[in-house]
């Protein structure tokens, strides 16, 4: 059995992102209005496909605004949605800042963002994750902030975190061992960055809903990176390089969804034509070598 597909909307709520091409992707001027229209319109078309979980963060710009303003009480019957909070957007709408969005995991963030999520989609979301928990934060030793997030948890949001950098494992580890109030995950793993899967497996062996983000690397499992080693492969397979990406994060077994950030239609076509070819584990980097490459991709 595969992971199904969402989408996620990290490239398309903000004019700025570390994808790829990302500038080559949005309508000249990425206005608000544009990219409105844009967000509508692969929701549209990834709904149209069967896509049924779609994800946001409150650093996302207005992608929970966008998605707030998609829904109708019938696709919300039917559709999960996933959010986030911890980070908060402070580029005012400009792709061409130092800072994009700033990290801080207190409670006191928590109460500001969770009210602007529910007012953003018109109502709360299935998942509520903390945003990007590494070791450095301070959350998963906050007992206030675990007893609040409970309080969430008991009325009936599946709270979780999103994971990143080379101890993404250890990260999940600890908090799999608090026994509560997480029950979900959303983490890196593709065909370059695959440290996190043993722990992804004891997540869901546990009961916890688990997500992939990144398949395709921001980019670096796409056309869009040009000539690879991976690309030729899929080349030589006759399958697009973010085909066969998603593909094998579909593939393991561990997965609940694996989100595609699709800019374009026709990348969301592409990512939603996924397919597998081989264990792939010849194209695996260490994750220090991983995450390194990655912070030097710049906003764009």
């Amino acid at each position: 059995m595969t992971a199904t597909i969402g989408l996620g909307l990290a490239a398309l709520g903000r004019p700025g992102y570390i994808n790829l091409g990302h500038d080559e992707d949005l309508p000249p001027g990425r206005a608000i209005e544009d990219l409105r229209a844009r967000t509508h319109q692969l929701l549209e078309q990834a709904w149209q496909a069967g896509v049924r979980y779609f994800d946001a963060a409150r650093s996302y710009g207005l992608a929970e605004v966008f998605l707030g303003e998609w829904l109708t009480p019938e696709r919300r019957d039917q559709l999960t949605i996933g959010s986030k909070w911890g980070y908060t957007y402070v580029a005012d709408w400009r792709h061409d800042v130092d800072t994009h969005e700033v990290k801080d995991h207190s409670l006191a963030t928590f109460e500001r963002q969770w009210p602007e999520t529910l007012q953003a989609l018109g109502g709360a979301p299935d998942f509520y994750l903390v945003h990007s928990l590494t070791a450095d934060s301070p959350a998963l030793g906050d007992a206030q902030l675990l007893d609040r997030l409970g309080q969430l948890a008991a009325d009936g949001v599946r709270v979780g975190l999103s994971t990143s950098g080379p101890q993404q494992a250890e990260t999940l580890r600890t908090a799999l061992e608090l026994n509560g109030p997480f029950t979900a995950v959303q983490a890196t793993w593709n065909v370059l960055e695959t440290s996190a899967g043993a722990a992804l497996a004891e997540a869901h062996g546990a009961g916890w809903f688990v997500v992939v983000k990144e398949a395709v690397a921001n980019g670096r499992l796409t056309a869009k990176a040009g000539e690879t080693p991976f690309n030729e492969y899929a080349r030589q397979h006759g399958i697009t390089p973010d085909a066969l990406a998603i593909g094998a994060a579909a593939a393991q077994p561990w997965a609940d969804v694996v989100l595609s950030g699709a800019s374009t239609a026709e990348q969301l076509a592409s990512n939603l034509a996924h397919q597998t070819a081989g264990p792939l584990t010849e194209f695996v980097q260490q994750p220090d070598e991983y995450w390194t490459e990655r912070s030097t991709l710049p906003w764009i």
